[in-house]
């Protein structure tokens, strides 16, 4: 079995549903100790939901010009759903038909084995690297995310620390490790929209207003805009911004009571080319041209990060095609991630990682046949990274 395999193994045996890092970081810090890493734990968080995040660096060498890389990525996992529909338990790492299954198999506590593993590899190989190396981890990147690598990233920014590259372990790949990597993401906001109305009898709807048929022209008009691709047209990386509902609630539940209010909720997810503020501005001037009694609650979840090619993408791309022969595919698609909070503090920032096909479902997996060659990536770009600094 492979170092990889069974460090994977041991951390999918370890129950970590958001905020429980269940021992996680403890295991794979033990490890990074005995390479010379500074650990750092940073918890945070109210006491019925306390995140713990780690923080592990190692210096290159010293008096080097070095330049620092950081693996980020997440011990905890969403929760199982129901035991019973699970072939095996979810916990309990078992392999049927050349796949490894357990909760995190591919979100992504393979990811942070792999990581583990190539830095164990790299340093065997160069015991005295000009590279920085780092890993930082967080027990908060599936549920809200506000006590998790954001704080890391704070207290790094806050302390002038560096990082120069960043390759964040997320499941990136469609059918084969390596075939798709994320060198940016969209944006996310969320709106909360209330039309205030007057409540009244439906058979009299002379003395009352019915907010959900004022709000039908406006709701009109964004999703014209909407669907003719008019908040934005997008660019080479970016797919034009979206705007979509994700709920509408009105009425007390009684057929014949008009609603005094409609509440809804949207989303945006968009690129680079438009910004919360824009967006703000278009939205408010559909609603205030129909002449609205409205309130409307902002949320901005993350805003858009790029990473054009450069030395961190070329150095992934050549050790993904070393590795697997694949030419990989540079993506932006997706929801977010904890990148988005990495990318304020580091300028090249990638995610890569193995196939997300089960990610989030019940038995999910991972194809035993790509852990290895995923952490073998992972070392080939540290190889090629300390290349850069003998050059």
């Amino acid at each position: 079995m492979s170092r990889t395999l069974q460090l994977a193994e041991q951390l999918i045996s370890r129950p970590s549903v958001t905020p429980d890092d269940g021992g996680c970081q403890g295991i794979l810090g033990e490890r990074l100790a005995r390479l010379g890493f500074k650990l750092e734990t940073i918890e945070s968080g109210p006491t019925d939901f306390r995140v713990t995040n780690l923080w592990a660096v190692r210096a290159g060498a010293v008096g080097a010009e070095s330049r620092t890389i950081a693996f980020a990525g997440h011990t905890d996992v969403v929760p199982t759903g129901p035991l019973e529909q699970w072939t095996s338990h979810p916990f309990t790492p078992t392999h049927r038909d050349g796949k490894l299954y357990g909760r995190g198999a591919c979100d992504m506590k393979t990811s942070l084995a792999a990581f583990v593993v190539a830095i164990e590899e790299f340093l065997a190989a160069t015991p005295a690297p000009k590279l920085s190396l780092a890993l930082l981890l967080t027990s908060d990147e599936e549920g809200p995310g506000v006590d998790g690598t954001v704080i890391v990233c704070n207290a790094l920014a806050a302390r002038g620390e560096r990082i120069d590259y960043c390759i964040v372990g997320e499941p990136t790949a469609v059918e084969r490790c390596g075939d798709m990597i994320k060198n940016g993401r969209r944006g996310t906001m969320s709106g909360k929209l209330t039309i205030k109305g007057v409540q009244g009898h439906i058979a009299y709807p002379h003395l009352a207003r019915n907010p959900v048929h004022q709000f039908a022209p406006a709701l009109a008009e964004l999703v014209a805009i909407n669907d003719a691709g008019g908040w934005d047209a997008g660019n080479e990386y970016f797919q034009p911004t979206s705007w979509q509902i994700s709920n509408i609630h009105a009425g007390t539940g009684a057929s014949n009571v008009i609603p005094g209010s409609a509440v809804i909720d949207f989303n945006f997810r968009f690129s680079t080319e438009s910004t919360p503020e824009s967006l703000q501005r278009r939205v408010h001037q559909v609603l205030d041209s129909h002449g609205l009694d409205y309130s409307l609650a902002w949320t901005v979840g993350g805003l858009p990060f790029l990473t054009k090619p450069g030395e961190l993408v070329e150095a992934v791309r050549k050790a993904i095609h070393d590795e697997t022969g694949i030419e990989t595919e540079l993506s932006t698609s997706g929801g977010t991630s904890d990148a988005r909070f990495i990318a304020k503090i580091c300028k090249q920032v990638v995610e890569l990682g193995p196939t997300n096909a089960s990610i989030h479902k019940i038995d999910e997996h991972i194809t035993v046949a790509e852990i290895d060659p995923l952490k073998n990536i992972y070392r080939r770009t540290l190889d090629r990274l300390e290349a850069l600094l003998h050059v």
